[in-house]
């Protein structure tokens, strides 16, 4: 299986290479995940991950170069069936593998990213039901970062049904259920994204410009995670995002600006803004 070449360590590990990336094994949406380019910086690191892993342990990962990006896809039992392969659109560090969109069609050759995503399936024994796959396309050819048995965490099954018109949500819930499952074709639109809301720092007093932000042409759905009183910190997380927009367009790049036309209409009151202009 092409995949970053990896160890597990539940203490020091100063002979690994680096750089490297070091995250729990266990958990999801970079907990406790670091970027490490200093080797100064490895012990640190591994302390983090293992404080924040169920298991006590952490994964420290070669860094892989290229563009990622994400296969969702649905098994039916016999056939594994990639519906949409998104552009990951990511931060840069201290936020490091924080999606800022998730945008398709992807502008890169997914075919061999298709093919290492089913392999991967294959070897975990994922018969029937989602799955969502994250991919970098690097130099050496696409390697497996992660794969998890269920719908993307980051709106991708609203992705799907924007972009081709399968409800991915409702397969993953017959499955479940155990019910007969049919994967319609897809019935593909031009481009679509989901373009993620990057909080100021402080603590949430409001919110403006989300009615303004849905009546823009070929936004689907716009929201705020969070409620007055929520108190934002530095963003390093998945969790640390405050909203999305999901759009269409005649192309991949038409949602994208339109998606970033609405997202600059909502705006985030925080005490930090207030801040800010008061000096």
């Amino acid at each position: 299986m092409p995949q970053p070449s990896w160890a597990i360590v539940a203490g020091p590990a100063e002979d690994l290479p680096v750089p490297c990336v070091v995250k729990p094994p266990d958990r999801q949406g970079q907990k406790g995940l670091t970027l490490v380019e200093e080797r100064g910086e490895l012990s640190a690191a591994i302390s983090e991950a293992v404080s924040e892993s169920r298991g006590g342990c952490a994964l420290v990962e070669e860094l892989v170069s290229g563009p990622e990006v994400t296969v969702n896809a649905f098994s039916d039992g016999s056939v594994f069936r990639a519906l949409v392969v998104n552009d990951r659109l990511t931060a840069e560090p201290p936020a490091f593998g924080v999606a800022l969109a998730h945008a398709w069609p992807s502008e890169h050759d997914v075919a061999g990213a298709v093919d290492v995503a089913w392999k991967a399936a294959e070897a975990l024994g994922v018969k029937r039901g989602p799955t969502y796959t994250q991919v970098r396309l690097s130099p050496d050819g696409p390697r497996v970062m992660e794969l998890a048995g269920r719908l993307g965490g980051g709106h991708d099954a609203e992705g799907c049904e924007a972009a081709v018109r399968i409800d991915l949500n409702a397969l993953a819930i017959r499955a479940a259920l155990g019910e007969p499952v049919e994967v319609p074709d897809p019935d593909p639109i031009g481009g679509a994204c989901v373009r993620f809301l990057v909080p100021p720092e402080g603590e949430l007093l409001g919110v403006e410009g989300v009615d303004d932000a849905l009546a823009v042409e070929g936004v689907l759905d716009a929201r705020v995670y969070r409620r007055p009183g929520w108190r934002f910190g530095p963003f390093r997380r998945g969790a640390d995002r405050a909203g999305f927009v999901l759009a269409r367009g005649d192309s991949r790049d038409d949602a994208l600006a339109r998606a970033d036309k609405a997202a600059a209409l909502i705006r985030l009151e925080t005490t930090h803004a207030e801040a800010l202009v008061e000096s």
